[in-house]
C-alpha cells in the first residue's frame, strides 16, 4: 500500500493523477485497503463499492494515458453519506426501514462530483436521518473517532468526519441540518463547510428539508473549494437552489482579510455553557484574525434562542416521516422513538408558528451582519462526547440541556447562512477542537477566504490521528 496517497490532498492529487506522476489505480487501491484495515475499528463506511471504484479507477487511467481531456478531480476518490441518494447503491438513510433501498439516480452533488472525474467510493455512516449529534443507529451500529475510538466522531455526518481524518478518501460529501457538517468536522479535526443553503443543490429533500445543508468535508480549505467548484450551482430538481454565482472558489481563496470587520463570541448569548479548553483554544483562535488584518470585536449578542423554533422544523419533519411507521417501533431508534411520538401529537398549527417565528427572528442575525463581515464562535460547546452519550448533560461543570450541544450551530440553519469550521487546537487529552466562522447571507467566498488564510497562518493538516 503507497502510504502517501493517503495523506495527499485532492488538489495535489488530481495534478499528479493528470501528469502521470501517481496512478488513479494505486491511489484507488491505496484508499480500499485503508478501508478494509480500519472499518472493523472506525466504522466509517456502511458500503464500500471497490469492485465499482477500481473499474472506475482502471478507466481514469486509461484516459490519461490516451491523453483525453479530464475534469478537475479525475482519479480523486470521494464518499458520500447515507442520507444522500445514489444510482444502483443502497442509501438506507440509517435505518432498518430502507435497508433494502437502491435509488435509481444520483443526487446532484454525486452526479457533479462523477462528472469532475471523482471516484466514489462508498456511503458513510449517519444516524436514523440524520437525527442526532453522534454516529450510530440499528442497522449498522456505532461509528469512531480516529482520534480516540472511544469517542464519537458527532453526527450526522460522523462517518464522513472519520473517513477523511483517518485518510481513507479526502473528499467527502455531508448534509447539515443543525450541525452536522460542523460538528462532525470539527470533532475529527479537519474541514468543514455548510454551504449557503441553496448553494449545492439538494434532491430529494429530506425530512428537515427547509434546514438541511449540503456541503464538503475536507483535510484542506482548497480541497473544499475544489468540491464547491464541481457541486455548486443550479439543478432543476431542486426548486430552492441558488442561481449559478460563476465563481472560482479556488482562485477566490486568494486575497488578504485587510479591514474586515470581525465579531468574536464565545457564547452567542445563548450557549448555557462552554468547555474551558474550548473557550481558550478558540478565543485565541478568533485573536490570530487580528494578525490577519481584521479589526476583531468580543461580542455577547442578547438573542433570544430560536431552539424551540429549530427543534420542532428538525425534529417534526423526521417525525412526520417515520410516523407510517410506527407499527414498526423495533425498528425505529430507541433515542428516536419517543421525539417521533411527541411530535406527531403536535397541534397542526404549531408547525406554521415556527415558520413565522424563524421569519421573525432572522431580523436579529440580519441587523448583526448590517455591521460584521463575519462572526466568529467555539463550534461546539464541549470535546467529543464518549462513545455510548448521545448529548452533553453537563459541560465545564455546568449541567446543561440538550440544546447546549449545538447551541453555536443550529441557529445559522435557520438562517441559511454559510458558515466553515477550521481546526484550532487541541485539548489536553489530544481531542481536536475547531473554530466556527460565519459569513453573512449567501456570502460564501469571504467564509472560504477566511478559513484559507486562518490555516496559512495556523497549518493543521500535518497533524494526524494515530489510528490514520
Amino acid at each position: 500500500m503507497d502510504e502517501t496517497v493517503l495523506r495527499t490532498d485532492a488538489l495535489t492529487l488530481a495534478r499528479q493523477i493528470r501528469t502521470k506522476q501517481v496512478s488513479a489505480v494505486a491511489v484507488v487501491d491505496a484508499v480500499l485497503q485503508r478501508i478494509e484495515a480500519l472499518q472493523p475499528t472506525v466504522n466509517a463506511f456502511i458500503t464500500v463499492t471497490a469492485d465499482e471504484a477500481r473499474d472506475a479507477a482502471r478507466r481514469a487511467e486509461a484516459a490519461v494515458m490516451a491523453g483525453e481531456a479530464l475534469g478537475p478531480l479525475h482519479g480523486v476518490p470521494f464518499s458520500v453519506k447515507d442520507l444522500i441518494i445514489t444510482k444502483g447503491i443502497r442509501t438506507t438513510f440509517g435505518t432498518p426501514l430502507y435497508r433494502d433501498n437502491v435509488p435509481a439516480e444520483d443526487a446532484p452533488s454525486v452526479a457533479r462530483m462523477k462528472a469532475a472525474g471523482a471516484i466514489m467510493l462508498g456511503k458513510t455512516n449517519t444516524p436514523t436521518l440524520g437525527w442526532v449529534g453522534v454516529t450510530d443507529n440499528l442497522l449498522f451500529g456505532v461509528t469512531r473517532n480516529p482520534w480516540s475510538t472511544s469517542n464519537t466522531p458527532g453526527g450526522s455526518s460522523g462517518g464522513a468526519g472519520a473517513a477523511v481524518a483517518a485518510g481513507l478518501a479526502p473528499l467527502a460529501i455531508g448534509t447539515d441540518g443543525g450541525g452536522s457538517i460542523r460538528k462532525p468536522a470539527a470533532w475529527c479535526g479537519i474541514f468543514g463547510l455548510k454551504a449557503s443553503w441553496g448553494r449545492i443543490p439538494v434532491y430529494p429533500h429530506g425530512a428537515a428539508w427547509s434546514l438541511s445543508h449540503a456541503g464538503p468535508m475536507t483535510r484542506t480549505v482548497k480541497d473544499a473549494a475544489l468540491m464547491m467548484n464541481a457541486c455548486a450551482g443550479p439543478d432543476e430538481r431542486d426548486q430552492y437552489s441558488l442561481p449559478a454565482a460563476g465563481v472560482d472558489y479556488v482562485k477566490a481563496l486568494k486575497g488578504n482579510l485587510q479591514g474586515l470587520r470581525v465579531a468574536w463570541s464565545a457564547t452567542l448569548g445563548v450557549a448555557p455553557a462552554v468547555d474551558p479548553e474550548v473557550r481558550e483554544a478558540t478565543a485565541k483562535a478568533a485573536r490570530a484574525f487580528r494578525e490577519l488584518g481584521c479589526r476583531v470585536e468580543s461580542v455577547e449578542p442578547k438573542w433570544p434562542s430560536p431552539y424551540d423554533c429549530w427543534r420542532t422544523i428538525f425534529l417534526g419533519g423526521i417525525a412526520a416521516r417515520l410516523a407510517p411507521y410506527l407499527d414498526r417501533r423495533d425498528q425505529i431508534d430507541p433515542g428516536l422513538l419517543p421525539i417521533v411520538e411527541e411530535a406527531t401529537k403536535y397541534p397542526p398549527t404549531k408547525s406554521v408558528e415556527a415558520w413565522f417565528e424563524r421569519l421573525a427572528w432572522w431580523q436579529h442575525a440580519r441587523a448583526f451582519f448590517e455591521r460584521y463581515d463575519l462572526l466568529l464562535t467555539p463550534t461546539v460547546a464541549c470535546p467529543p462526547l464518549p462513545i455510548g452519550e448521545f448529548y452533553a448533560t453537563e459541560i465545564g461543570g455546568v449541567k446543561v440541556g440538550r440544546d447546549a450541544g449545538s447551541a453555536f450551530t443550529f441557529i445559522f440553519n435557520m438562517t441559511g447562512q454559510p458558515a466553515a469550521t477550521v481546526p484550532c487546537g487541541f485539548t489536553k487529552a489530544g481531542l481536536p477542537i475547531g473554530l466556527q466562522i460565519i459569513g453573512r447571507r449567501f456570502d460564501d467566498v469571504t467564509v472560504l477566504r477566511a478559513s484559507a488564510a486562518f490555516e496559512e497562518a495556523r497549518p493543521w493538516a500535518q497533524r494526524r490521528p494515530a489510528i490514520g
